[in-house]
């Protein structure tokens, strides 16, 4: 990861000249890399080293009350950012305008929702990861996996990249896809807060991997669509897309495998 950042902070000036948008850069933690680096930094700091120190020495913190808000707003959020997927004609982006991509156009309509749905999936992105200090906060470290960390480290970080750099219509669906899996994954958490009454209704806990590697897959699917159909996308975006889902999909794979089959085997 620290090798990632590097190469990040060392090719900033060179992308961001060839792809700036004045807009973008005007917006909360968008002005530089900065910020988001500095947020990075601040988690993987407290989740993997002070954090567990901290409450070594201390109980757990029960947080009931929060974690049902939490989870609460998490599920509304979700929501609100699928709803954002149709303020534009997705079938009609995907198979006609989509492939008709012009990079250098800006502040049109299509671009500003493209942007402003992409700030929000960001700071999606940047609250999640108070999922991982509630864990450490919780002393459920076992839950703060290699599989956990990398993917809302990674997602927050590509995420700032995609709307800086290289923003393109694939964002579109992708981020729908993962809005919708995190509704329902974020009501599970919810019920799950609700406290020991609630757990029979916590059955299809492991479902929830099945989905996720679902979206994976479908998202794969429409990646590779779009490079089979030469699609005017830009590809760097694509490729690293499907580079990153693929990489899900070995992990989520891997950990289903350890956390139900093992047991069943």
């Amino acid at each position: 990861m620290a090798s990632l950042i590097r190469m990040v902070v060392s090719n900033y000036n060179d992308i961001l000249e060839s792809n700036k948008d004045p807009m973008v850069d005007t917006w909360l933690l968008m002005g530089s890399p900065g910020p988001i680096l500095g947020i990075l930094a601040l988690y993987l700091t407290f989740v993997l080293k002070v954090g567990p120190k901290i409450m070594a020495s201390r109980p757990a913190y029960e947080l009931k009350n929060l974690m049902i808000l939490y989870n609460g707003a998490q599920v509304i959020f979700s929501l609100w950012l699928c709803s954002l997927t149709f303020q534009v004609d997705l079938l009609q982006l995907i198979i006609v305008e989509g492939c008709s991509h012009d990079e250098k156009v800006v502040n049109n309509p299509l671009q500003l929702a493209l942007s402003t749905g992409a700030w929000w999936y960001f700071f999606a992105k940047i609250t999640e990861l108070l999922d991982t200090v509630f864990f450490v906060l919780r002393k459920k470290q076992n839950q703060v996996t290699f599989l956990h960390v990398y993917h809302h480290t990674i997602t927050a970080l590509f995420s700032w990249c995609y709307l800086k750099l290289l923003p393109g219509e694939q964002g579109i669906v992708i981020g729908f896809l993962n809005s919708l899996v995190h509704v329902v994954m974020y009501s599970y958490y919810l019920i799950a807060a609700l406290g020991p009454a609630y757990r029979k209704y916590l059955w299809w806990k492991k479902y929830m991997t099945w989905m996720q590697l679902i979206q994976f897959g479908v998202m794969l699917c429409y990646l590779t669509y779009l490079l089979a159909i030469d699609c005017k996308l830009p590809k760097a975006l694509t490729y690293f897309f499907a580079t990153n889902v693929t990489i899900f999909i070995y992990l989520f794979s891997d950990f289903y495998r350890k956390s139900y089959t093992k047991k069943t085997a």
